[in-house]
């Protein structure tokens, strides 16, 4: 009777999850309507130049993913940790994270209270995103030398910066393969280059799965921010496209190394 009393649980328990899931999705889509309709009206108009109002937006951005990524905590769909908090939200500050889940971009702008971010130029036709990347001041990547340029400069005029060098969700089981972007930025803005892992037990929401194939148990999100990259024995190299290759490679090892370590320890 017991083991049939459980797997009532277990079943009961699933079905809630996927409900919940379906819930945090389906408002974070109305969500990112309002925003655009009613609060992004009221933050733009409010005086001050175009930097002042990204940072505006950036950080109503950062205040909705906040609610957002409580709303899924509290319904049960997730569970989360952070280490090294303290070294984010500092000025000028180039962020480059790895991409294990859909929702990790989410759970780190929730974070950061102001950062600007590179986003893929057919997410500027997405309704429910549309608002958000377009008052926030977020940079398309439809031209990559132009985006070099524009996210230098965020960045040199002291704004922060979440990029993701694989340019897309990690595909589990196989080896990263960073772009040169990340590095470019950095070398170009001789910016503060701050790596942060992410890792999500178990796995869901990567880039071969749908919303709905929800995992058996709710899934954990831990951050890790780890210790500034230091750029200079990347910037005394010379042509700068070697140095850009070189600071690819140590990325895309340093998360390689992160992700063994996480594997030998079970997670």
């Amino acid at each position: 009777m017991q083991p049939m009393i459980k797997t009532l649980l277990e079943k009961i328990e699933f079905g809630w999850r996927l409900l919940a899931t379906a819930i945090s999705f389906t408002s974070f889509g109305i969500g990112g309507v309002l925003l655009w309709l009613a609060v992004f009206p009221l933050v733009t108009i409010w005086p001050g130049n175009r930097n002042q109002k990204a940072y505006r937006s950036q950080y109503t951005v950062h205040l909705s993913f906040y609610v957002f990524i409580g709303l899924m905590h509290r319904l049960g769909v997730m569970t989360y940790d952070v280490i090294g908090l303290e070294k984010l939200n500092r000025s000028g500050q180039l962020i480059v994270a790895n991409h294990p889940t859909l929702v990790d971009v989410v759970f780190l702008l929730s974070r950061i209270r102001q950062a600007n971010c590179i986003v893929k130029a057919s997410l500027w036709r997405n309704p429910a995103m549309r608002g958000p990347i377009l008052n926030a001041g977020y940079i398309s990547n439809a031209d990559s030398e132009t985006m070099i340029n524009d996210c230098a400069n965020w960045l040199q005029n002291g704004g922060a910066m979440v990029i993701f060098p694989e340019g897309t969700r990690s595909v589990p089981g196989q080896p990263y393969r960073f772009q040169r972007g990340a590095a470019a930025i950095a070398l170009k803005a001789d910016s503060i280059i701050t790596p942060v892992t992410l890792t999500c037990e178990p796995s869901t929401l990567t880039k071969t799965q749908a919303w709905y194939q929800i995992p058996k148990r709710r899934f954990h999100l831990q951050m890790i921010v780890g210790d500034d990259v230091e750029l200079q024995p990347f910037q005394a190299l010379q042509p700068r496209s070697i140095a850009v290759r070189r600071l690819t490679q140590y990325l895309q090892d340093y998360f390689t190394q992160q992700r063994e370590r996480d594997e030998r320890n079970g997670n």
